[in-house]
């Protein structure tokens, strides 16, 4: 038997309805914050994500799918999507459109890491960028956005951390100071740090090994070494922050594993996920498009684990129900049809069965589904203009006539 490919997974209902859900309330708040959706292709080349990421990040070493096509380039599944957006803004010369450019996607990104628990190697993820401004207040806003977006899905109890890993002024003089430091512990690191020590020194403060973390306190913190200008934004974000009435814990080891990350990073992190706990991060990007070809353009984003969330939602979030079932007797299958669209016009989900089945089974069926109600279409009923309508939880039946159907029904369902 073919199964699916590791790492990867079928999303089933009632799952996809978690989902939908999600989707659809991300896609309404962002259209409330005036962002617009972007839809880049899933294919990219290589170089994009070696530039953009890093070469030495974990993701361009270890977790990238990338080939040669049949011309001889490199293409790669894309990793993640901010580098993406950043393209197609440069290609298409967004820096023409007035105003800030907010956009946001929803779609899969690709990693051959480890499965585990909400990690896949096809993955699913909600971002938004906004492109076009260094202001704190931005930042502010898109922090804002982001936890909105998990308050909107459902989860309860988010912790946002908080940090600034400087700009191309002050960090080098940073990393150069980490580097000789971890130099002297190299010998109490694990391999992967060893090379990062020297490599991406940053990336060794991210490290989860318990037998480090001792290690790690000793060393030096880029909070401290940040220059005038990050020191400013960083206060006013915090300022802004609050402002807003946004609680935040600093976290001087937040880097995250992307290179092209410059003053604030953030991370959300939801409870119910275990010890990989963090449904979302972002930062600001001020150098990206610059190295990417385009013009000096400041920006900052952000990207919701959606897997992770919905994990972190499914417990506690019920699968849609089917409003109405309509079971119908002997010749009555053109008005069932009939009395579904009207229905279904009104929005509401409704079940028609395709062949006639005994009564007593084809509520049982309606039962098995999870039917609210069911209305029972036969020949007595369409001659009499009363259709029984019998809630399945219950069991209890009411005769409703056939024009106050779609009222009653619509009534009987939660708002």
């Amino acid at each position: 038997m073919i199964r699916a490919v590791k790492g990867t997974r079928d999303l089933l209902p009632p799952a996809t309805a978690v989902w939908n859900h999600v989707e659809a309330a991300a896609r309404e708040l962002f259209r409330t914050y005036n962002y617009q959706e972007i839809r880049t292709p899933i294919l990219e080349e290589t170089q994009l994500f070696t530039r953009s990421v890093g070469e030495e990040t974990d993701i361009v070493m270890k977790e990238m799918y990338s080939f040669v096509d049949r011309d001889g380039s490199s293409l790669t599944l894309r990793p993640e999507c901010t580098a993406s957006v950043i393209r197609a803004y440069i290609e298409h010369r967004m820096d023409q459109w007035p105003g800030l450019k907010k956009l946001y996607y929803i779609g899969p990104m690709f990693r051959r890491e480890r499965p585990q628990k909400g990690r896949y190697r096809q993955f699913s993820q909600i971002g938004a960028e906004c492109i076009g401004s260094e202001s704190p207040l931005v930042d502010a806003e898109m922090i804002e956005l982001s936890l909105e977006i998990l308050a909107r899905c459902g989860i309860e109890g988010a912790r946002l951390l908080l940090n600034s890993v400087g700009c191309p002024a002050c960090r080098p003089a940073f990393v150069a100071e980490l580097r000789s430091r971890l130099a002297a512990v190299k010998h109490q690191l694990c391999a992967d740090c060893q090379r990062r020590s020297e490599t991406n020194p940053l990336r060794v403060l991210d490290s989860k090994l318990a037998s480090e973390q001792a290690v790690i306190e000793t060393l030096p913190r880029i909070t401290d070494h940040l220059c005038a200008a990050c020191r400013e934004h960083y206060t006013q974000l915090q300022e802004q922050l609050r402002l807003r009435d946004i609680p935040f814990a600093e976290n001087w080891r937040l880097v995250r594993g992307l290179d092209y990350y410059t003053r604030t990073t953030f991370e959300v992190t939801a409870p119910g996920l275990g010890a990989q706990n963090a449904v979302c991060g972002g930062g600001r990007y001020d150098g990206l498009v610059e190295l990417l070809g385009g013009p000096s353009v400041k920006g900052i984003g952000f990207a919701v684990g959606t897997d992770r969330l919905v994990l972190a939602l499914s417990p506690k979030t019920a699968a849609a129900r089917v409003d109405l079932y309509i079971a119908w007797i002997g010749a009555t299958y053109p008005a069932a049809v009939r009395l579904a669209q009207q229905l279904r016009e009104k929005g509401l989900r409704v079940e028609l069965p395709h062949i006639e089945q005994k009564l007593g089974r084809s509520l049982e069926l309606a039962a098995k589904l999870g039917v609210r109600s069911a209305v029972i279409v036969g020949e007595e009923e369409l001659a009499s203009g009363q259709l029984t309508v019998r809630d399945l939880s219950t069991g209890a039946q009411k005769r409703v006539a056939e024009a106050d159907l779609v009222q009653h029904v619509q009534a009987a369902v939660p708002g």
